[in-house]
């Protein structure tokens, strides 16, 4: 696990980077949003396309990182990383913005526990495949944490990826919103599309959108 806090004073979180997009992933795809990414990560999947934010950030305070989420006069605010649970200060800051108002969203790469995390905040819980090189870092007790406002995401290098999501469905609950994403220019959304098809999965296919609008190495977007 990345030591990059060490003199980070409470109240303080390392941040990369705060923006507003649209929303590229999960079913809020579409809609208008505040990205916060944070600093740090404790996994090197194969395919990461954040690798940037492994280190590179800057020390904010919670009222200074919520300051900027007010710029933007956004209700949708995503937290996402890196791994924002790996700063502790991650979930008073989720609790201020949901006083605020806003609704708020967690992309969290699945090693961590969640059950700290707060009840009104959407859990987006990405499970590693083995073609990302990290599955044997999922804590899968994490599905037992999931609320049905809560969402599921694999994304799918390949076929064995695709078939080995397709046997861990059964231990996930069917109230739970499940997506299935492919790693972007190396399984073709078509392939994709006719699997799930043949298997008659009910599942959501998703592709990031963001890349589709801006392209798959813009920045900030």
């Amino acid at each position: 696990m990345d030591k990059i806090y060490t003199g980070i004073k409470k109240n303080m979180l390392k941040v990369n980077e705060i923006y507003a997009s649209i929303q590229g992933e999960s079913s809020h795809t579409g809609l208008p949003c505040v990205f916060i990414r944070l600093t740090g990560c404790n996994l090197r999947c194969s395919w990461c396309d954040t690798a940037y934010a492994f280190h590179e950030g800057k020390p904010l305070t919670i009222e200074e990182t919520l300051e900027k989420v007010e710029t933007f006069d956004l209700p949708l605010v995503e937290i996402t990383g890196g791994e924002p649970l790996l700063q502790d200060d991650v979930y008073p800051l989720m609790e201020a913005l949901l006083k605020k108002g806003y609704r708020v969203m967690l992309e969290t790469g699945g090693a961590l526990p969640i059950n700290k995390v707060p009840e009104k905040v959407i859990k987006i819980l990405d499970i590693k495949c083995p073609g990302s090189g990290e599955d044997k870092n999922n804590h899968l007790e994490n599905l037992q944490w999931l609320s049905p406002q809560d969402e599921v995401k694999f994304v799918l290098l390949d076929r064995a990826d695709y078939e080995w999501s397709r046997d861990l469905l059964q231990k996930i609950s069917p109230s739970t919103q499940v997506l299935f994403s492919p790693v972007y220019d190396e399984l073709d959304l078509k392939d994709l599309s006719q699997w799930i098809l043949e298997d008659r999965l009910a599942v959501r296919l998703q592709t990031q959108l963001h890349k589709v609008i801006w392209s798959k190495d813009t920045l900030g977007v």
